[in-house]
C-alpha cells in the first residue's frame, strides 16, 4: 500500500496515502493523496476506500458513453472498443495491464487500417517487422527484436478482438486465423535437485520470511502468488487449503482466485514443511507485538512483511532469481522452477498424473501430461526395463528347451547355436540329446 509516515517538528506523526488516479500513464500521470491519519492502518483503509471510489467514477463514466455512438471502422477503434467491452472488465488485473502492453507494440501502420481490408499478408508484415525491430532498449529507446512468443502474443490479442467483431457483426472473417505468427521453440522446463534445493533454502537472503516462503514454495509446488495470499487460517489439520492468489500490477496488488477458476485444493503439508511453518510463526509473533495496533492482524498472512502488509510478488521473484544466479545454478533457474521440480519429483517417484494434476492446481490433466512430458517419457523407460525382466510365454516355452514360437525365438536360438562349439553343434550336447 503506498501510504507514508510524516513527522513534523512538534513531534505529532501523522500518515498520509498517494495513488495514481485510473487510467494515468507515465506522460500523464495524475494522483490523489489524503493525509491527516492517527496510524498506518488507517491510512491504508482510507487509501483502499479512495481506490474504489476512483473506480466506480471511472466506470460510470465509461457506461456515460452514447450507446449510439459510431461503430469501429479502423483496427485502433476495435482495439478500443475491445478492451473497453471486454478486457478492461473482465479479465484479471495482471493480464489486463499484459494484454496493454503487448497491444502497444503494433505500429501505426496497421492500426490505422480499416478491418474490412486487413489481409493475413498484411498480418506477416506485421509479424516480421516485430521480429526484427518492434521493441526497443528501456535506456537507449533504440530498437530491438521481439521475441517469437511475444509476437504470439499480440497476434492472440488481435484475433482476440476479430473474434469479438464478428460476435458484434463487424466483419465476417477472421485473418488472424490465416496469418503465419511465429512459433516459439518450447522450452524444457527444469527441476532442481533436492540437495540443489535445500541449498535456495538454506541460503535465502532479502526478505526476512524468504527462507519460509521458499521451504513452503518447494514443499507444495504451489503458484508464486496463491503461496504470498496463504492466511494462517487457511492451514487445518496438516493441510493448506489453496484458494486465492495474490497479483502485483503498476498500480496495485489485489487479492483475487486462483489461475484455475473456481479451484479450491487442499494439499497436504510434509512434516519438514510443519516445522518451518513453526519456527517462522513464532518469529512473526515477535513482529506483531513491536508494531502493536499499526500490524495488520486482519490480512493473517503467513508470508508478509514484518508489519503484516502483502510482499510483491514481482519483488519476491527479482530476489530469488538473483540468489540463484549467485549460488552459480544453471540459467533459466527461477522461483517458479521449485514449482516445476516438485511435480517432476512426484511424477519421477511413481505418483499418478491425477493426483500431480490435483496438487498443482492445473485444470486437467492433460496440461500435467504437456508440461511434465519429459519426467513421464524417463517413467515410461523405467516401465520398459520392468518389462524387461518380466518372462513372456515364448522366453518361458524356450527356457524349458520348446521350439521357438516367433521369428525373435528362432533367432535367439539361431544366435545360442551359433556361439557352441562346432564339434557340439554337429554331434549333439555331451549328454547325447541333438541340440534343437
Amino acid at each position: 500500500m503506498p501510504v507514508y509516515k510524516r513527522t513534523y517538528r512538534s513531534g505529532q506523526t501523522v500518515w498520509h496515502y498517494v495513488l495514481d488516479a485510473p487510467g494515468s500513464t507515465r506522460e500523464n500521470r495524475q494522483q490523489i493523496t489524503g493525509s491527516g491519519f492517527a496510524t498506518k492502518h488507517e491510512a491504508q483503509d482510507a487509501e483502499a476506500q479512495r481506490r474504489t471510489e476512483e473506480r466506480q467514477k471511472q466506470e460510470l463514466a465509461k457506461a456515460g458513453r452514447s450507446v449510439v455512438g459510431p461503430l469501429p471502422r479502423t483496427l485502433w477503434m476495435l482495439m478500443d472498443e475491445f478492451f473497453r467491452q471486454h478486457v478492461d472488465e473482465k479479465l484479471a488485473p495482471k493480464t489486463v495491464e499484459r494484454y496493454h502492453e503487448q497491444a502497444a507494440y503494433l505500429g501505426p501502420e496497421l492500426l490505422n487500417m480499416p478491418i474490412s481490408e486487413i489481409a493475413p499478408l498484411h498480418l506477416n508484415r506485421e509479424w516480421n517487422r516485430l521480429l526484427a525491430c518492434g521493441g526497443h532498449h528501456r535506456r537507449t529507446r533504440e530498437p530491438r527484436p521481439l521475441s517469437p512468443k511475444t509476437v504470439r502474443n499480440v497476434a492472440g490479442i488481435i484475433s482476440s478482438a476479430f473474434a469479438r467483431a464478428i460476435k458484434w457483426g463487424l466483419v465476417t472473417t477472421n485473418p488472424v486465423t490465416a496469418s503465419e505468427p511465429p512459433v516459439p521453440k518450447k522450452h524444457r522446463g527444469m527441476a532442481l535437485t533436492p540437495a540443489q534445493q535445500k541449498l535456495v533454502c538454506d541460503t535465502a537472503t532479502g526478505p526476512w520470511c524468504l527462507a519460509a516462503f521458499l521451504e513452503m514454495c518447494a514443499g507444495t509446488g504451489a503458484r508464486r502468488g496463491e503461496v504470498l495470499a496463504l492466511r494462517w487460517s487457511d492451514i487445518q489439520d496438516g493441510r493448506v487449503v489453496i484458494a486465492r492468489s495474490l497479483t502485483q500490477t503498476r498500480e496495485v496488488l489485489d487479492f483475487k482466485c486462483t489461475k484455475t477458476e473456481d479451484s479450491t485444493r487442499p494439499v497436504s503439508l510434509a512434516v519438514s514443511t510443519l516445522a518451518a511453518l513453526e519456527a517462522h510463526r513464532r518469529r512473526q509473533d515477535e513482529f506483531r507485538q513491536k508494531f502493536g495496533p499499526d500490524y495488520r492482524t486482519d490480512l493473517d498472512l503467513i508470508f508478509a512483511n514484518p508489519d503484516g502488509t502483502p510482499l510483491k510478488p514481482d519483488s519476491v521473484s527479482a530476489t530469488v532469481s538473483a540468489l540463484c544466479r549467485r549460488l552459480k545454478l544453471p540459467k533459466g533457474v527461477s522461483l517458479h522452477t521449485l514449482r516445476h521440480s516438485h511435480g517432476s519429483h512426484l511424477i519421477a517417484s511413481g505418483m499418478d498424473l491425477a493426483t500431480v494434476s490435483e496438487r498443482l492446481g492445473h485444470s486437467n490433466v492433460r496440461v500435467t501430461a504437456e508440461i511434465y512430458a519429459h519426467a513421464i517419457r524417463g517413467r515410461d523407460d523405467e516401465a520398459a526395463r520392468k518389462m524387461g525382466r518380466v518372462p513372456t510365454p515364448e522366453l518361458a516355452e524356450e527356457a524349458r528347451g520348446g521350439y521357438p514360437v516367433t521369428l525373435a525365438g528362432a533367432l535367439r536360438v539361431l544366435a545360442r547355436v551359433s556361439a557352441l562349439p562346432v564339434s557340439h553343434r554337429k554331434h549333439g550336447s555331451a549328454n547325447g540329446n541333438r541340440t534343437r
